[in-house]
């Protein structure tokens, strides 16, 4: 049986954490898969623990794969507006054993779990690894993706 749910994305920049919940909850988003290599965040509500208790009081789960978040070189790339490079720092972290064995997890709760979302902070996909992994589980799952942009408020 082949999914019918698309897989999702989100954002958090420049979003408040109620916006992010509430597209989320529109959505019908039923696991929220945090990308991010460091889940500690300056933004409220963001951090791992807020964001998976916030989550929860919505009827969301949450589940964290480090091994997928980009790692320190990338970051650094990102943040300098090297985006090429962060693709060819992140395609070899994509080749390491945990994301990997991270990326088949993904995988697999996509075509169980019903309507699944990739977190991480870039607001818009095109310049974020998410962008990546979405594509990656489209390709073996065989579902569509949908950005989700919460509205700023």
């Amino acid at each position: 049986m082949t999914p019918t749910s698309p897989i999702f994305t989100i954002g958090y920049e420049q979003t408040p954490a109620r916006a992010v919940l509430d597209e989320l909850e529109h959505a019908g988003v039923k696991l929220l898969v945090d990308v991010r290599a460091v889940t500690s965040s300056r933004r409220p509500g963001f951090s791992k623990n807020q964001l998976a208790a916030s989550l929860d009081g919505r009827g969301i789960a949450y589940l964290h794969l480090r091994g997928l978040g980009t790692p320190k070189q990338g970051r650094l790339a990102r943040r300098s507006g090297k985006f090429d490079v962060l693709r060819e720092i992140y395609t070899a972290h994509l080749r390491t054993p945990q994301a990997r064995e991270e990326l088949d997890e993904l995988s697999a709760l996509v075509r169980r779990s019903g309507p699944v979302c990739i977190l991480c902070y870039e607001r818009d996909h095109r310049y974020c690894h998410r962008r990546w992994i979405a594509e990656l589980i489209k390709d073996r799952v065989g579902v569509e993706i949908e950005n989700l942009t919460p509205a700023r408020f």
